[in-house]
């Protein structure tokens, strides 16, 4: 997916992300999820090497910057390194990941 959702909602009191897509579908991503799921660079890292991110639940999104081909999120932990692309958002949603999972630092399509 390339196409950039015409209209993106964080909800701070929920903690989740809404995308809603150009087809008019509709898809939310929990923020603690979001964190986990941090592409950047140093996270890969961890969970390559068989670690877990250790995020808190009430991680929030406290700015959310276009990069034309995605968004960098910004978190309240202060992290701010990870650009997910707007395919990669898409699959997060479709993928939803279990709060276990998250717990042991597994992305979607990880095992």
């Amino acid at each position: 997916m390339n196409d950039a959702p015409p209209q993106i909602v964080s909800n701070a009191v929920t903690r989740r992300l809404t995308l809603h897509w150009p087809d008019g579908r509709e898809q939310q991503l929990a923020h603690a999820q979001l964190r986990q799921a941090c592409a950047c660079a140093e996270c890969r890292r961890i969970r390559i090497d068989g670690g877990a991110l250790h995020t808190s639940d009430d991680v929030t999104l406290v700015d959310v910057q276009s990069m034309g081909y995605g968004v960098q999120l910004v978190f309240s932990d202060g992290h701010a390194r990870g650009i997910y692309p707007w395919h990669y958002l898409a699959q997060l949603a479709e993928t939803q990941v279990s709060p276990r999972d998250q717990a042991h630092g597994q992305t979607p399509g990880e095992a």
